[in-house]
């Protein structure tokens, strides 16, 4: 499977793995696989009456020999479920408490987007502008550049195809050589390197999952706002909400964040950090976090991501009625073959009186899933070990967890999260 941020609509995302973009070049299949534990290790708090929950994913990663996990789990908006689960006999390992902290790739991408609402609920923005004009990018290499709106960013309809051009986000070598700048390349090394080639298909005319898009939403938060990405983002999208956990990742190991888990995987790759041609296991090296950013840089906790989520259950402090609407809307495009579409940062699918969505994300050494659902459920679980070949289908997760929830017969009244914020 190439290094690449993964995702896909519906329940599936094999399919869209074994389809995707070539994306780092020089993997190769390493040996690191986790010491494995007698039992799997827990913290936290997981309720009798959700037994069920706990026990999917004690199967889910003893499966998949994945060392570090989480799951935290709403019910209409009450904190009713907050684990952390450890499976391995190698010292290295951390614990891992509800509180850890893991990259939580493409969920960044929401994160963004609940940004950019943001702005334009506060009459900052217009998400029908032009984003070369906001961004003063040159549409010489393609006229059509200037027909990209900042709806058309949000929803992946913008005019990148990765499955064409490549994900630029992982061209790092590819650009460095074209540009004759030294490594690491920075996100204003991509955007002159992707500003001087044509799109892959008119924007608005159809979909196709874009990283690039996502890391020039970032850019156009910072034009906008005068403030950095991640200072608009803590101060006017988590703070409001009392998230005060979640920041940015770093590339190596050695600049890891207080609580955050190591992570697995048995790709290397030449490492991004410099012109050494070292070759370095695909998590610390083979690919850029600081450059992931708006797109999939974020670092949380589960018990972060399903509080943040109650954003979109009711206007709030962060977003109003129309800003929410906004972020769940269908594109221009209409919906896909399942009946789903991919609103503003998310994947939303109409359900009867709910509109119901989710996201997947993946890197090397990282999955991560969250969805909110029509029955006031809300979850989230993230792994440090991603789907590689041979490994068991991750898809499997969630239709796993929604038999759950058929079996629950008394949902717990305890509120668990001033544990935790």
């Amino acid at each position: 499977m190439p290094i690449n941020d993964q995702h896909a609509s519906g329940l599936t995302r094999r399919g869209f793995l074994l389809a995707g973009a070539a994306a780092v070049p020089a993997v190769v299949v390493g040996t690191s696989r986790p010491a494995v534990a007698a039992a799997v290790q827990t913290s936290g708090v997981a309720p009798a009456a959700l037994a069920g929950f706990d026990n999917v994913l004690k199967t889910y990663i003893v499966e998949r020999g994945i060392s570090c996990a989480q799951l935290a789990i709403t019910k209409n908006g009450k904190l009713v479920l907050a684990r952390g689960y450890r499976y391995s006999d190698d010292a290295s390992v951390p614990t891992v408490s509800p509180t850890s902290l893991f990259r939580i790739a493409s969920l960044s991408k929401h994160i963004t987007a609940v940004a950019i609402m943001r702005l334009a609920q506060d009459g900052k923005l217009s998400l029908g502008t032009s984003v070369a004009k906001l961004l003063g990018l040159s549409t010489a290499a393609d006229a059509r550049l200037a027909n990209v709106t900042v709806w058309r960013l949000l929803q992946h309809t913008g005019g990148w195809d990765r499955d064409i051009s490549r994900d630029y986000l992982y061209l790092d070598h590819t650009i460095a050589s074209a540009l004759k700048v030294s490594l690491p390349i920075t996100r204003g090394h991509i955007v002159q390197y992707a500003g001087g080639r044509s799109l892959d298909f008119a924007p608005g005319s159809r979909y196709a999952y874009s990283n690039y898009g996502y890391l020039l939403l970032g850019m156009i938060v910072e034009k906008v706002s005068g403030m950095s990405y991640e200072a608009y983002v803590k101060q006017k999208i988590l703070a409001p909400v009392g998230i005060t956990r979640l920041r940015p990742g770093r590339t190596l190991k050695a600049q890891r964040a207080p609580g955050e888990v190591i992570y697995e995987s048995d790709q290397t790759s030449k490492t991004v950090t410099d012109a050494s041609g070292t070759i370095v296991p695909a998590p610390y090296g083979g690919f850029s976090m600081e450059n992931r950013g708006p797109g999939g840089g974020w670092l949380a906790s589960a018990v972060d991501l399903v509080r943040f989520a109650r954003v979109l259950d009711a206007p709030g402090a962060v977003l109003n009625s129309t800003s929410i609407g906004r972020m769940l809307a269908k594109p221009e495009i209409g919906v896909d073959e399942s009946g789903a579409w991919y609103g503003a940062g998310l994947w939303v699918r109409q359900v009867t009186g709910h509109l119901n969505t989710w996201h997947s994300g993946g890197l090397p050494g990282t999955y991560t899933y969250t969805a909110r659902l029509q029955n006031g459920f809300t979850y989230a679980a993230l792994f440090n070990r991603g789907e590689e070949s041979g490994s068991p289908d991750f898809d499997a997760l969630s239709p796993r967890i929604n038999e759950q929830i058929g079996k629950v017969t008394t949902w717990p009244t305890t509120d668990l999260f001033p544990r935790y914020f």
